[in-house]
């Protein structure tokens, strides 16, 4: 039988192995908070864009387009009714998509799907905006009957034409400079990597 002392030896030992053990282990529990992601975290009002000159505008030409659309659908006698419908679906069309956009960058939702080039899309949106309000607006007024809700339709389609216009100038200008700030920085990246490369080549020792 084992003395007493040497139960308590053996039992100090083996609890200092285990300690040693388990510290030296790589599974230790870590102590540091796991921190859930919050998928809605980003998502905010962004003052900064609603009052600047793309947000101002954008607001502007939602409301003009569901005016110009509220116009066009008081009207109960058409004919021909071809220019009331192209009419009707330019501006249904205009004011869903240029809506769509202004949540998306007034909410600061274009961060979410970095994958889409929001600049561009927003210029297509503009331009094609502007084309085809100007060649409904022109039908109309060619079709029109002379009635109240026509002429108010017409009136509102040649000033959100114009809004849509003077957007697509300043979305063009900015999508210009952004394009030269990334080609100038994708030819300095460019730049330096061949200055590395060839400070690397000159370093190396030549084989005898």
């Amino acid at each position: 039988m084992r003395n007493p002392e040497e139960v308590d030896g053996f039992d100090g030992e083996a609890s200092n192995t285990s300690m040693i053990s388990g510290a030296s282990s790589p599974y230790q529990p870590t102590t540091e908070p796991v921190h859930s992601r919050n998928v809605l975290g980003d998502i905010r009002c962004d003052t900064e864009y609603l009052k600047s000159n793309f947000g101002i505008l954008k607001i502007v030409e939602v409301s003009l387009s569901l005016i110009a659309f509220i116009c066009i659908e008081t009207i109960m006698l058409c004919l021909p009714c071809g220019g009331v419908y192209f009419f009707e679906f330019v501006s249904c069309s205009a004011s869903v998509v240029t809506g769509f956009l202004l949540l998306v960058f007034g909410l600061n939702l274009h961060g979410k799907v970095p994958h889409v080039n929001w600049s561009l899309t927003d210029l297509v949106n503009t331009a094609a905006s502007t084309f085809f309000f100007f060649l409904s607006s022109i039908v109309l007024a060619a079709l029109n009957h002379k009635s109240g809700s026509e002429i108010a339709a017409v009136i509102f389609g040649f000033l959100v034409t114009c809004v849509y216009g003077f957007n697509t100038f300043l979305a063009v200008r900015q999508w210009r400079k952004g394009d030269g700030r990334s080609s100038a920085v994708q030819t300095g990246e460019y730049t330096r990597a061949r200055t590395a490369s060839r400070g690397e080549m000159e370093a190396q020792p030549e084989l005898q």
